[in-house]
């Protein structure tokens, strides 16, 4: 195992750096410290910079538009983006869909799907979960029929509902998962099929969440027609890409870099609050411990990951060890919120958005404090998508202890 990073490796994350420092907008950079919500335009803007410098999709191979990043280069630049708190590039294009058109697409799908995707042209929402299916998705009850079109071509008719859907309201197309065999077993009745949002039958419902953020919808489909060539791999084989697919997003879900970032901002926090006895937050033995558990806790997961991506890199299946990234990753964010919530105190509770200041008006509290208990709420969805960590232990307990 070899966790050593090279020199060519270390002028990368210089120039990652350097990058970070002169592109990322300070605009951005201000409505996240101060816990505002991003708008459509705001995300895209900084997706179609990075698209502009080929960094976007640096991952992909050449051959699909990407730079052909080793799994180091990939981790540096996700770990460069984290230590700022920088916004990802989109996961479920970049990450999710994209890779699985790569994989299982014809060349005529990648030819019109991936460009769109690198470029920063669109962006895509993922249809996964119904309310009957949610970690257990070889449930999914979405109905797709075949049938000819008086044009002669062939059609699905989709109907159904999926729900959490990220961003939904946001997203220029979706990738669903959808039923096209109810006689079969059910993982092997799935397809997989991509869904212009503009389509007629589709209605976009917000979800509030416990923060207050419109995050996450219902997406309904009513005779939604949708052309089989939007189907990926054949029909009925789409179990295979969605266990595919979530494989790329549980390997993204650890997030050591953010937690860092997150965790120095709760003992920048921690040393302004004072408390009741008149010393800092940050020098009572009870938080300080919290504080220091977070701290061998990310250290060590940050070491499990190295470890892991050396195995990847020397060729290996990593097997379960993904599954314990993501159980421990998901935990650490929570735990890391929960200090925030903390170290915030009444400050993190406030609605800010149902505040009105005028131009003289002082901060009202810490800037870090700002939006605490939202993110503390929003934070408990982690360890549930991707995977629920129940079922990952299940996986960890079965095929890294063969019970």
């Amino acid at each position: 195992m070899n966790l050593e990073i090279s020199a060519d490796e270390l002028a990368f994350r210089d120039e990652v750096r350097a990058f970070l420092a002169a592109e990322y907008p300070k605009a951005l950079r201000i409505k996240t410290e101060r816990g505002e919500e991003l708008d459509r335009e705001d995300q895209m803007n900084w997706q179609r910079i990075l698209a502009r410098k080929g960094w976007l999709a640096g991952g992909w191979p050449e051959e699909f538009g990407g730079q052909g990043w080793s799994l180091s280069q990939r981790h540096i630049f996700k770990e460069e983006l984290g230590r700022i708190g920088a916004v990802a590039p989109f996961s479920m294009g970049v990450v999710m869909c994209g890779p699985v058109i790569q994989k299982f697409g014809t060349p005529e799908q990648r030819e019109r799907f991936l460009p769109p995707i690198v470029n920063a042209e669109l962006w895509w929402c993922q249809g996964y979960s119904e309310p009957g299916a949610g970690s257990d998705l070889a449930s999914v009850r979405t109905r797709a029929e075949r049938f000819t079109g008086e044009d002669g071509k062939e059609y699905y008719r989709v109907n159904g509902q999926k729900t959490w859907t990220t961003f939904a309201q946001h997203a220029d197309w979706i990738f669903c998962l959808v039923r096209t065999d109810f006689s079969a077993k059910p993982q092997q009745g799935i397809s997989f099929l991509l869904i212009d949002m503009r389509s007629r039958g589709i209605t976009v419902r917000a979800i509030d969440t416990l923060g207050g953020e419109r995050e996450v919808n219902e997406v309904w489909f009513e005779d939604v027609i949708v052309p089989v060539d939007n189907r990926i791999h054949d029909e009925n084989k789409g179990w295979t890409c969605a266990k595919y697919l979530l494989e790329h997003e549980r390997s993204n879900l650890t997030e050591v870099a953010r937690s860092k970032n997150s965790l120095r901002s709760v003992i920048a926090l921690a040393k302004e609050q004072v408390t009741e006895t008149g010393e800092r937050l940050f020098d009572v033995p009870a938080f300080r411990r919290k504080i220091t558990e977070a701290e061998i806790a990310l250290m060590t997961l940050e070491y499990t990951e190295l470890r892991g991506l050396s195995e990847m890199n020397a060729g290996r299946d990593p097997g379960p060890l993904m599954s314990m990234l993501k159980t421990r990753g998901t935990e650490i964010q929570q735990q890391v919120t929960s200090l925030m919530l903390e170290a915030a105190g009444p400050y993190g509770h406030i609605a800010y958005e149902d505040l009105v200041f005028g131009d003289n008006a002082p901060e009202l509290g810490p800037i870090e404090a700002r939006r605490a208990a939202d993110r503390y709420l929003n934070t408990r969805k982690v360890s549930i998508y991707g995977g629920s960590n129940e079922i990952q232990r299940t996986i960890i307990a079965k095929h890294a202890l063969g019970l």
